[in-house]
């Protein structure tokens, strides 16, 4: 049976798992962090954790450069996920549909996912990762415009 999640309590889902991959990895796996909603005249940020608040927004597109093709052209289950290996910079490392037309996005702004796996430690640090997408397969993020 699926409930759904409202965006405070899926912010304190993404902040929680956000401290578990750092723990079990020994370091930042993601220092961004951002829920968006992609809906029709709906797209907007609506939380950012990170370093680039002024920024993000206004980049949103160019940095979305390595997943555009799959986030737009595919329709993602609630939990699903994607990773893009060389994403540099302020690119987007990955992204999870959290609820229908939301989205989070992931970022490390200093390493790649590529340069992130090769550690050992990420097979733990992807636990959590793994463990929020299943959450919001059953409880999915709705908010209210």
């Amino acid at each position: 049976m699926q409930s759904n999640t409202d965006l405070n309590n899926a912010i304190n889902q993404v902040r929680h798992c956000s401290s578990q991959m750092d723990a079990a990895y020994g370091r930042t796996v993601f220092d961004e962090w951002a829920i968006v909603s992609l809906l029709p005249k709906q797209g907007r940020v609506l939380d950012y954790k990170g370093p680039r608040h002024e920024q993000f927004a206004s980049s949103f597109s160019d940095d979305l450069a390595q997943l555009r093709q799959s986030l737009v052209s595919q329709t993602h289950e609630f939990g699903q996920f994607e990773f893009a290996r060389d994403g540099a910079g302020s690119q987007f490392d990955a992204f999870m549909c959290i609820g229908d037309g939301v989205y989070l996005m992931c970022n490390n702004l200093f390493a790649t996912m590529d340069d992130i796996t090769r550690d050992e430690k990420w097979f733990r640090a992807q636990v959590p990762f793994v463990e929020m997408s299943e959450g919001f397969r059953s409880n999915p993020v709705t908010f209210t415009a």
